[in-house]
C-alpha cells in the first residue's frame, strides 16, 4: 500500500500532478451535469471540485500550478477569439448598434453596482476586499475568461506569493448569477406586461414581410450565338447576374445541367432568377417560350442538409446578396460556426468553415452544395500552425507596456488580453494573409475546454487551502447577497429600457441578456419558450463584444484600482 500513499502523498512526482488534475476534472465535469430545476453548473463546477482538493491538502507544487493555469488561459481565451473574431465586427451593423449599446451599459452597471457593493459593504482598508469584489462580479456575470484576465492582471499588483485568491469570490457569487440571470429576464415579462403569445405572433408576422426578393422562374431557348460553345459557368461571368439552371433539353434529352455543362443554339432550358433579373437574362440568352416538359410534372423530393462552406471565394459575402431563395428555389434555416449556432440574417457574412442548414428540392440543394464547396476533406487536417502563431503573436502583443498616468505599473494586455484580440483579428481577417483559420468545430471546443478546465483545476486547487477561513468564516454571505445584486440590478434596468423605449421583443431581449452574460443557460431556457430565432439573434448579435468587454475591463479594473487599493 506504500505505493499508492506515496501516489497520493509525493507532490513532486509527475504521476502525483497528473492524478490530481485528472481526478479534479473527472470529478468537477461529471457533477457539473447534474441539473437541479433543469439547470447545471457545467463546467465551471471543475473549479468547486478543485477547492475540496485544496482544502483537503491534495494538490501540487506552485510553479506546475501556475505554469499550467496560464496555458489553460492562453488556450481558451484563443479560441474564444477564434469563435467571436468573424462576427465581432459585423455585430455592429444596423440594429445590431443598439443592442450592442444596451450590452454596453449592462456591462457598465454590473461594475458599478460592484463597486458601490464593495464600498457600502466591505472595509475599503483590506487590500485584499476589492480583488474579492472583483471576483465575484465575475461569478455574478458567470463570466470564466473574465476570472482569468483578472487574476492574471494580479500578477502585476500585488507582491509573488500574496496574490489574492479571487476564485473564492467567483465560487460564492457563480451559482446565484446563473438563476438570477434567468429570474430576472423573467422578471422583466411581469414589469411590462409582455404576452408571450403576442411576442410570438409579432415575430411570424416579421417573417412574412421579409423583403426576400421573389423567385421568377421561365423557359429561354438558346438564340444568342455568342454563347452557344460557353458553359454556364462562363455564361453566368459574361451576364453578371445570379441565375441557376434547373433543367434544360439538347436534343431531345432532358438533362440537369452543372457549372461545366455547355449550351448550343436552340437548347431549351429552365432559369430561375430574381424577377428584377428577367428581362436582362432573356436580352443576353434568348426569347422566353412556353413549353411543356412531361418530366417537369414529377415532383421533387424536398430535402434538408447541412453543407460546409469550404469554397474560399465566398469568404465575406452575404446571405442577402447570395439571393438563396429567389435564384436557387432554397431557404437557409440555420448557420453554425465554432459550434455556436447564429441567425440566418440577410447580413450575415459566410466564412469557410461555417455549416448552413439548406431546405429546398433536392437538385437545388445539391447546386448549392456545389456552390459553397461542402468538401469535408478540405477541413478535417488541423490547422495548428495558425493556432500556435496567433499565440506567439498573442503573447508578444500582450506583453508590450503601455505606460498611463496614474497607473502604479505600465498598463499590459497580458496573457488574457493579448492572445484573444490578435485571435479576433486572425479570426476575421486572416484569410486575407493566407491564414487558414478553420479549425474544426470539435477541435476548437475539445481545445478551448481543456485549456478552460485546466484553468479552472489550478485556480481551485490554489484558493482551496483558504477558502474555509475566506468564505465560511469570512465574508462569504456577503459575496453570494452582493453577487446577486450585481446580476439582477443591471437586468431589471436595462431589460424595461429596451422594451419601453427601444421596442424590442421580449425574446430578442432574453437574448440580448444571456449573450451579454455570456450564459448558455440563460440562451436555452430563452429557446425552449420560444419557437423562433429571436432569442439567438439576441445572443449572436452581442456575444462577440460582451466577451470581449469582459476580459477586457476586468484587467482594466484590476489595474487601476487593485494597486492603489
Amino acid at each position: 500500500m506504500d505505493w499508492l500513499i506515496n501516489l497520493f502523498t509525493n507532490t513532486n512526482s509527475v504521476a502525483h500532478i497528473a492524478l490530481l488534475y485528472a481526478v479534479v476534472i473527472f470529478v468537477g465535469v461529471y457533477l457539473g451535469k447534474i441539473k437541479i430545476g433543469g439547470i447545471s453548473l457545467g463546467v465551471s463546477f471543475v473549479l468547486f471540485a478543485g477547492i475540496f482538493a485544496g482544502h483537503i491538502g491534495f494538490t501540487g507544487p506552485t510553479d506546475i500550478l501556475n505554469f499550467l493555469q496560464d496555458f489553460g488561459l492562453i488556450l481558451f481565451v484563443f479560441c474564444i477569439g477564434l469563435q467571436v473574431g468573424p462576427g465581432f465586427f459585423e455585430s455592429f451593423r444596423k440594429g445590431g448598434v443598439v443592442l450592442n449599446l444596451l450590452s454596453c451599459l449592462v456591462i457598465l452597471l454590473n461594475i458599478i453596482v460592484m463597486f458601490r457593493c464593495y464600498y457600502r459593504f466591505f472595509g475599503t482598508s483590506t487590500p485584499g476586499d476589492l480583488p474579492m469584489m472583483v471576483g465575484a462580479l465575475y461569478g455574478a456575470v458567470t463570466n470564466t475568461p473574465g476570472l482569468g484576465a483578472a487574476n492574471e492582471a494580479l500578477t502585476n499588483v500585488f507582491p509573488k506569493g500574496n496574490i489574492p485568491q479571487i476564485a473564492s469570490g467567483y465560487a460564492c457569487a457563480y451559482p446565484l448569477g446563473v438563476l438570477g440571470i434567468i429570474g430576472a429576464t423573467i422578471a422583466i415579462r411581469y414589469i411590462c406586461r409582455v404576452n408571450l403569445d403576442s411576442e410570438e405572433d409579432e415575430l411570424k408576422r416579421d417573417e412574412e414581410d421579409d423583403p426576400h426578393a421573389k423567385p421568377y422562374t421561365m423557359y429561354i431557348r438558346v438564340a444568342n450565338s455568342y454563347i452557344a460553345g460557353r458553359t454556364l459557368k462562363q455564361i453566368t461571368e459574361f451576364l453578371n447576374h445570379d441565375i441557376v439552371c434547373t433543367r434544360m433539353l439538347h436534343n431531345g434529352e432532358l438533362l440537369i445541367p452543372n457549372r461545366d455543362t455547355v449550351l448550343e443554339m436552340d437548347d431549351e432550358i429552365h432559369v430561375v432568377c430574381a424577377e428584377a433579373d428577367a428581362e436582362a437574362v432573356q436580352a443576353f440568352i434568348g426569347p422566353e417560350i412556353q413549353v411543356h416538359w412531361p418530366e417537369e410534372d414529377k415532383d421533387q423530393p424536398m430535402v434538408s442538409r447541412r453543407i460546409i462552406v469550404t469554397n474560399s471565394a465566398m469568404n465575406g459575402k452575404t446571405l442577402g446578396k447570395m439571393h438563396f431563395s429567389s435564384i436557387y428555389g432554397v431557404n437557409v434555416t440555420r448557420i453554425t460556426r465554432q459550434g455556436m449556432d447564429l441567425f440566418a440574417s440577410r447580413d450575415h457574412r459566410f466564412l469557410v468553415g461555417d455549416r448552413i442548414m439548406v431546405v429546398g428540392p433536392e437538385d437545388n440543394v445539391n447546386r448549392v452544395a456545389e456552390l459553397m464547396g461542402n468538401s469535408t476533406k478540405r477541413l478535417n487536417a488541423p490547422n495548428i500552425a495558425t493556432i500556435f502563431v496567433g499565440i506567439t503573436l498573442g503573447i508578444l502583443f500582450g506583453s508590450i507596456p503601455f505606460a498611463i498616468p496614474g497607473m502604479p505599473v505600465p498598463l499590459k494586455l497580458g496573457i488574457a488580453g493579448g492572445p484573444l484580440l490578435i485571435a479576433i483579428f486572425i479570426g476575421r481577417y486572416g484569410y486575407k494573409v493566407h491564414l487558414v483559420t478553420y479549425t474544426t468545430t470539435s477541435a476548437n471546443l475539445m481545445l478551448r475546454e481543456i485549456g478552460l478546465v485546466l484553468f479552472l483545476a489550478s485556480v481551485g486547487i490554489k484558493a482551496g487551502a483558504g477558502f474555509w477561513d475566506t468564505v465560511v468564516q469570512g465574508d462569504g454571505l456577503k459575496y453570494v447577497g452582493t453577487g446577486f445584486l450585481i446580476t439582477i440590478i443591471p437586468i431589471l434596468i436595462v431589460g424595461p429600457l429596451a422594451r419601453i423605449k427601444y421596442h424590442f421583443n421580449y425574446f430578442t431581449i432574453m437574448g440580448m441578456i444571456a449573450g451579454t452574460y455570456t450564459d448558455p443557460p440563460a440562451l436555452a431556457y430563452a429557446n425552449q419558450i420560444c419557437s423562433k430565432e429571436a432569442p439567438a439573434v439576441g445572443y449572436s448579435t452581442v456575444y462577440p463584444l460582451s466577451m470581449f468587454l469582459r476580459i477586457f475591463t476586468a484587467e482594466i479594473i484590476v489595474l487601476f484600482c487593485c494597486g492603489v487599493a
